[in-house]
């Protein structure tokens, strides 16, 4: 016998009245990998297939980085980013990296807008910044100078992003 509301589902039950906006608050957190992508996939499809904005607070970069189309950072109140993640990257990312796998050891490549970080046996790290030289050119000037077997690009990890904004943003 029932004395009241059954809540256990009010959350689904709140979905099913097809709502604009769902507020999602640390929506993964504590879950393993297969139900974080369970939820992930969700919000996806939710917003995509009925446009239900979703307005996630998270803790967990990887939500964001898979869910996000538009990044907010607020620390104390006060916004210190609004923007998507591309562009959040680009101005405050740290360097991208590639990581090139020669077919021999040799000297560290001095290419236009790079610098070479390490280098251990025919394999070498040169960090750039993409708002002064993009992936594609650093890649073309590596293959047209070194006999390559191998590259791997690098992005900054977004939670060194976020790290940044709140340093920049606070003054700390």
């Amino acid at each position: 016998m029932s004395t009241g509301p059954d809540h256990s589902n009010a959350g689904c039950l709140e979905l099913l009245h097809d709502p604009e906006i769902v507020l999602l608050d640390e929506p993964t957190i504590g879950l393993d990998v297969v139900a974080k992508e369970r939820i992930r996939g969700f919000v996806r499809e939710r917003n995509r297939e009925r446009g239900t904005t979703v307005v996630l607070t998270t803790h967990d970069m990887s939500d964001v980085e898979r869910l996000c189309e538009r990044v907010v950072v607020i620390d104390h109140g006060r916004l210190l980013f609004d923007g998507d993640l591309e562009l959040m990257r680009r101005r405050f990312g740290a360097e991208t990296v590639l990581v090139v796998d020669l077919e021999e050891p040799g000297p560290p490549l001095a290419l236009p807008g790079t610098r070479v970080a390490r280098v251990e046996g025919p394999r070498q790290w040169l960090h750039f910044r993409r708002e002064q030289v993009s992936a594609a050119r650093v890649v073309a000037q590596v293959a047209a100078s070194a006999r390559v077997r191998d590259l791997a690009l690098q992005e900054p990890a977004i939670e060194d992003v976020v790290r940044r904004i709140y340093l920049e943003g606070t003054g700390r």
